[in-house]
């Protein structure tokens, strides 16, 4: 049964949320059309300088992303701590680069008089738009409507184009986080649309992998967010390093694609011991196949937000208690 969005997207549990738009039947958001020798696939930039633009408006990071040839995946994370430390012209010169705004915002910018009525009313534009700019579904609306105009006028058409709204996924807790990225960035190795996670085009991986070969340049992508490293605010970083990160999608990927599921478990990257994640599970994960749904983490955390969205269950619990080992 189709639930509220507002039942769905809740900081308070987690600021993490995946992802996942997909087109309208035959519809192509990239990729060739082997029927009419038609390719899509110079769209695949426009999903990831969309994402980029949003990124730089929005409190709201990128953790992760694959475009594939009719749907996309990302991985999300909400800063409410920095959407509540931007000022009133912050809120509106960020909201005016999206919307054109109301004409009482556009005075305000332009630094016309006001008088305390207008001021009060322009105070409550603010607090709209600060929380529109920490709103996953205003960020998916803004990336889904712009490729969706900017493909119906290169095709000549209008109508729908993608199949109906985004579909999330609550990522509850580290280890959930960690399996979910790690499933986003393999996405096209497990397609068979490429060899390695640094050869994969339009990843977080591979744009990670290349921001870390470039001699003399800053180790992380400024468009995606960081990992953490040494000293660093936790609450400003994914919480694991990079290092370990790329190692574990690399034995990842490789296992996966050769199949290596009972050969490979002594070599089980130290990371996957930390976060008490068994190996072979891991693996089976990887090709998710619905094996969660609305939610994704440890057994007790999975109950928790049942308990908190009004369900006896959510799918899942039983992979879960499979997937992560018990503390």
């Amino acid at each position: 049964m189709t639930r509220a969005r507002s039942t769905l997207i809740d900081p308070g549990a987690t600021p993490y949320y995946h992802c996942i738009a997909r087109c309208v039947r035959r519809a192509f958001l990239c990729g060739e059309d082997h029927l009419t020798g038609q390719n899509y696939e110079h769209r695949r930039q426009w999903v990831v300088d969309r994402l980029n633009e949003l990124a730089t408006v929005f409190a709201i990071e990128v953790c992760a992303y694959a475009v594939m040839s009719n749907h996309y995946h990302v991985v999300l994370h909400i800063n409410t701590r920095e959407s509540e430390s931007w000022s009133r012209d912050d809120i509106l010169n960020r909201w005016t680069q999206l919307f054109s705004g109301p004409v009482l915002v556009q005075r305000y910018l332009a630094s016309a008089k006001l008088s305390s009525a207008e001021w009060s009313r322009v105070d409550e534009y603010v607090e709209e738009y600060r929380h529109r700019l920490r709103d996953i579904s205003w960020f998916m609306r803004c990336l889904n409507e712009h490729l969706a105009r900017e493909a119906n006028q290169e095709d000549g058409c209008k109508g729908r184009f993608w199949e109906g709204r985004y579909k999330s996924q609550a990522l509850l807790d580290e280890a959930a986080l960690l399996t979910c990225m790690a499933y986003v960035d393999l996405n096209p190795v497990r397609a068979k649309m490429a060899d390695t996670p640094e050869t994969s085009d339009y990843t977080s991986i591979q744009e990670r992998i290349g921001q870390v070969k470039k001699p003399g340049a800053r180790q992380q992508p400024i468009t995606l967010m960081p990992f953490r490293v040494q000293g660093q605010n936790p609450n400003e970083a994914l919480p694991y390093i990079l290092h370990d990160y790329l190692k574990l999608v690399d034995w990842t990927g490789r296992a996966v694609r050769q199949d290596k599921k009972g050969s490979i478990s002594e070599c089980a990257p130290p990371i996957l011991s930390r976060l008490e994640i068994d190996s072979d599970e891991w693996l089976k994960t990887m090709a998710w196949n619905n094996r969660f749904y609305r939610a994704i983490g440890r057994l007790d955390v999975m109950k928790a937000y049942a308990r908190e969205v009004g369900q006896k269950w959510v799918q899942g619990m039983f992979s879960s208690s499979r997937l992560f080992l018990e503390r």
